[in-house]
C-alpha cells in the first residue's frame, strides 16, 4: 500500500496548489491513500465544510487537523457527522469529531490517527498514553499516525515510541520541513515536519509584511494568507503487508506559477 501524506494546507493559495499539482502527484506516485493535514485551510486558519470538499475534490481520502480545528463555529456539526475529517484523538471526548478513522486501501484496511503534542499546545491527555491506548482498541492492518505538535524533541519521541508499532509518524503543524524523514529501525517511516502546502515567500503561510510586522512592534495585527510561489509538501510511504514501511521519500514540487529554483 502506498500512501502519499500531505502537510498544512493553508488558504486558498494552498487548496489551488493542492488541485493543481495533484494530477502529476498521482502519476508520478500512483498512491493508494492520500491523506492531508486542512486545519489551516480556511482563510489560514481552521477548516470549514467548504474547503474540505474543496480538498476531497483534489483527491484526498481523509483529512487530519490540529489545534485550529474548532477556528470556525459553523465546522462543528460537519466534524460530527463526517467520518473522513478527524481532529486530535487526545483532545477531550466530548470535542465535536473522532480522533482516528480506517479506510480500506491497496488490499489494507487501514486506520489513520490525529495526535496533538502536549508541549506547548492544550491538549486532554497526553499523546503517548492516547495512542497507546488507542492501538489497544483498533484492529486494522496499519496504521498511519498525524503527529501535530510544535516541540521537535516530542515529535521525535513519539517516533521512537511507536517504531514497530505503527506505519508511519509524520509531523505537521511548524510547517517546516525537516530533514530527518527515513525508516526507522523496527519498520516505522518518520518525519519530524513534512511541511506545508502554501507559499513559500511568507512566513509559515503569512504575509511577510504582516508576520514580522507583529514580531518586531508585538501589537495585535490582522494575518493574510500569502500567494506567492506556492509549493505542495508531504511525503510518501510504501507499507508492506505487515503493517510496516519500507520506504520514505519527502515531496517538495512547486504549484502551477512556483519556481522550482527558489529558495
Amino acid at each position: 500500500m502506498r500512501l502519499l501524506f500531505i502537510g498544512d494546507v493553508v488558504g486558498g493559495p494552498g487548496r489551488r496548489g493542492l488541485r493543481e499539482t495533484m494530477p502529476s502527484l498521482r502519476e508520478r506516485y500512483a498512491p493508494d491513500l492520500i491523506v492531508v493535514n486542512g486545519e489551516n485551510s480556511a482563510g489560514g486558519m481552521g477548516i470549514t465544510e467548504r474547503t474540505a470538499n474543496d480538498i476531497f475534490d483534489a483527491g484526498a481520502a481523509v483529512i487530519t487537523s490540529g489545534n485550529h480545528v474548532y477556528r470556525h463555529r459553523d465546522a462543528y456539526p460537519f466534524l460530527e457527522r463526517t467520518d473522513r475529517v478527524i481532529r486530535p484523538d487526545n483532545y477531550p471526548s466530548g470535542n465535536p469529531g473522532r480522533g482516528y478513522t480506517a479506510v480500506e486501501a491497496g488490499g489494507m484496511r487501514v486506520a489513520v490517527v490525529n495526535l496533538s503534542g502536549g508541549v506547548g499546545l492544550r491538549v486532554a491527555r497526553s499523546p503517548f498514553d492516547a495512542i497507546d491506548a488507542l492501538l489497544e482498541r483498533i484492529e486494522t492492518d496499519a496504521v498511519i499516525v498525524d503527529f501535530h505538535a510544535e516541540v521537535t524533541s516530542e515529535k521525535v519521541a513519539m517516533g521512537w515510541h511507536l517504531d514497530g508499532r505503527v506505519a508511519a509518524v509524520l509531523g505537521t503543524h511548524t510547517h517546516v520541513p525537516t530533514a530527518d524523514g527515513r525508516v526507522l529501525p523496527r519498520g516505522t517511516a518518520f518525519i519530524s515536519d513534512v511541511g506545508m502546502t502554501g507559499a513559500r515567500k511568507s512566513i509559515l503561510g503569512v504575509r511577510i509584511e504582516d508576520a514580522l510586522g507583529a514580531l518586531i512592534t508585538q501589537m495585535p495585527t490582522r494575518f493574510e494568507t500569502a500567494d506567492e510561489d506556492v509549493w505542495v509538501m508531504g511525503a510518501v510511504v510504501d507499507v508492506n503487508p505487515s503493517g510496516l514501511a519500507d520506504s520514505f521519500e519527502p515531496v517538495m514540487v512547486p504549484a502551477a506559477g512556483g519556481d522550482p529554483g527558489a529558495t
